[in-house]
């Protein structure tokens, strides 16, 4: 074991609803040399997901919890420094499961691919090329089925998820409305993500202005928060529309069961059809995904924002202001300075 110690940020308490600053701690943690079949890297930046959320949640969830003095779990973008695995060497640059901390000693099953992208942004190995870009890509392809001439409806159009969704839908030939909360996250749908029409919800309800927006009703919704937003797009579905459900950012706890309208009535009569999605499920998908997005990427049409903090104190506050509605783009924990 190396004499280096290795900042690492740890769950410390089991949060209800979404986690604050005092539910994580950093820590000096060891750095053992890596065992057969194993790596070391050395991280660059770490990603910030919504979906950590259900990652440290005491209720159930489609993956095991981070345990209580776990480091967070996270995917994180870095160099191999170390291996003992023959498919690395010091030098590759790889996106993985390397959790927040400063040097990951992970087994070679961590990891999520290599990063062959050099002309891009590393960076954007962990958004629009990672896990938000291909599950966007993904989840509108393969449940929102999308077909030229389609409306499609997307919440949280301004983040790293909604903003592909938006962008590809339009490349597929789709006429796309945005919901997003605020004036300048309004705006950026429009001039930054291309959107025909985007909603303030932030403003009051929406009911009004989906309908003027949405004259003919909605062919596919990309759901990225439930509650009274999804209530109002799910009253305007379209016959035979389609709904992608990626996210549950709008409701705080699950601990009981939330009460709203109830969506069987109208998926009854629109002949309409709803599904979850979860990346995990489509890694067989998820090399091609990336050659598609980076294409779109180089030659302008697919465009991206990143919101980055600086170093790991910025860490265990990451992701109560990722709900606080903060970022304006992907969020990014970046510890090695450009």
């Amino acid at each position: 074991m190396t004499d280096q110690a290795n900042v690492q940020c740890v769950l410390v308490n089991r949060p209800k609803g979404v986690a604050q600053a005092q539910d994580f701690k950093l820590v000096a943690g060891d750095m053992p040399d890596p065992a057969e079949g194993e790596i070391q890297v050395r991280n660059h930046f770490l990603s910030v997901e919504p979906a950590m959320r259900g990652w440290i949640a005491d209720t159930g969830n489609y993956s095991a919890p981070v345990g209580i003095g776990e480091v967070m779990r996270a995917l994180a973008a870095g160099e191999v420094i170390t291996s003992r695995h023959p498919d690395y060497r010091p030098g590759d640059w790889v996106t993985g499961w390397f959790g927040w901390q400063e040097i990951a000693t992970v087994p070679a099953s961590k990891v999520v691919r290599k990063v062959r992208e050099s002309d891009l942004p590393l960076s954007a190995s962990l958004g629009i090329l990672g896990i938000n870009g291909v599950t966007a890509l993904l989840a509108l392809t393969k449940v929102g089925q999308p077909k030229a001439g389609d409306t499609v409806v997307v919440s949280t159009a301004a983040g790293a998820v909604g903003s592909a969704v938006g962008q590809i839908a339009k490349i597929l030939g789709c006429r796309t409305v945005g919901i997003a909360g605020g004036a300048r996250k309004v705006r950026a749908c429009i001039e930054d993500f291309g959107f025909d029409a985007a909603i303030d919800y932030k403003a009051g309800p929406i009911d009004a202005a989906l309908e003027a927006a949405c004259p003919s009703g909605i062919d596919v919704y990309f759901d990225n928060v439930a509650g009274a937003i999804s209530d109002a797009v799910y009253r305007q579905l379209a016959l035979r529309a389609r709904v992608v459900v990626c996210g549950t950012a709008s409701v705080a706890d699950w601990t009981d069961w939330p009460s709203g309208p109830r969506v069987e009535r109208i998926l009854l009569t629109q002949r309409a059809r709803m599904e979850g999605f979860i990346i995990f499920d489509h890694a067989a998908d998820y090399e091609g995904a990336v050659a598609r997005l980076a294409g779109w990427v180089r030659d302008g049409r697919l465009t991206y924002r990143e919101d980055i903090l600086e170093g790991m104190e910025a860490c265990p506050d990451a992701l109560a202001g990722l709900y606080r509605g903060e970022n304006e783009g992907k969020r990014l924990i970046r510890l090695v300075p450009a």
